[in-house]
């Protein structure tokens, strides 16, 4: 199959565009030049944009990006001391407050926020380069926001580690905002629609991937106990987790999308901390008395049809 095209970004009818970006990143003090600065954005477009997308497409979408955050994050993966003199600055004291929350306990999220600073910082790759964590971050969304995320993958991993769980990397992406919600009320600032379209695709699953996902998301229950409960293997229920997460996420832009939002603000909406949904996740999966019950005689039924 040959490879997928990718939008390549015109620099010459967008160089007004990328001039004034360039000025509001305050790009220069962390050494970064014009030409990589274009050459950023270049990467980042060409993720997310359509072949065919129009200069005014374009236009938009990277005046819709963070800027001064993608930059900053570009130029500490370089190594530069001043970006990182500023990240420190700025997120040092939130990655430590998020640790604490994911992990409820002082020392334990200080030492989670401590580790991920060697992924931040890169480690040495085959071509003598550095790769770092952060030359993942698109910029599309706060990067504070987009840290949390990554503290909470690497708090997950850690804990599917010590337990010896079956890996579920590409779940995580799906069902990070259950496995990072802490016990606390959540705030209100999130869009009301993200709020209600969560709400609409959790309380439309079957009895069964609510059993799964609150088992193991909300309970924090194990592949293995949640298997048991069943009375299947281990790897039965990681195959169902990923693909109700997964489905789950779908649902959740589809209904974003039927309430008025673009695919891109879905996209974002969707990077939101699940502190600031002000939902109760656990009443919308229905946590009632007989939802095991259901949800082990919805499984049961279906069982031969896998």
């Amino acid at each position: 199959m040959p490879p997928k095209p990718i939008y390549v970004l015109d620099v010459k009818p967008l160089a007004p565009v990328i001039a004034e970006l360039y000025l509001l990143s305050e790009a220069q003090k962390v050494g970064i030049t014009k030409e990589a600065f274009a050459g950023i954005l270049g990467v980042v477009a060409g993720k997310y944009l359509t072949t065919n997308a129009s200069e005014k497409e374009a236009s938009t979408f990277l005046r819709g990006l963070r800027v001064q955050e993608l930059v900053l994050a570009r130029a500490c993966s370089a190594g530069n001391e001043i970006a990182w003199e500023i990240f420190l600055t700025k997120f040092r004291e939130p990655l430590y407050n998020a640790g604490r929350a994911i992990a409820k306990n002082d020392a334990t999220g200080r030492e989670l926020a401590d580790s991920l600073y060697a992924d931040l910082y890169g480690m040495k790759s085959d071509d003598d380069g550095r790769r770092s964590k952060l030359d993942y971050y698109m910029g599309r969304g706060s990067l504070e926001g987009w840290l949390r995320t990554v503290l909470a993958q690497e708090f997950v991993n850690r804990y599917r580690t010590q337990k010896r769980l079956v890996s579920l990397e590409e779940e995580e992406d799906a069902g990070v905002q259950f496995a990072a919600a802490p016990a606390a009320a959540a705030t209100t600032s999130a869009d009301a629609r993200l709020e209600a379209a969560t709400d609409e695709a959790l309380r439309a699953l079957s009895s069964e991937d609510k059993f799964i996902l609150a088992s193991y998301f909300l309970d924090d229950r194990t592949l293995a106990e949640i298997a048991r409960m069943l009375n299947v293997h281990e790897s039965t229920i990681s195959r169902k987790l990923e693909r109700a997460a997964k489905a789950l996420r779908g649902e959740i832009m589809a209904g974003l999308q039927q309430k008025g939002m673009s695919r891109r603000q879905a996209q974002e909406a969707l990077e939101a901390d699940v502190r600031d949904i002000a939902l109760d996740v656990r009443a919308s999966l229905g946590r009632e008395r007989n939802l095991q019950e259901s949800g082990m005689k919805s499984f049961q039924a279906g069982k031969g049809q896998e």
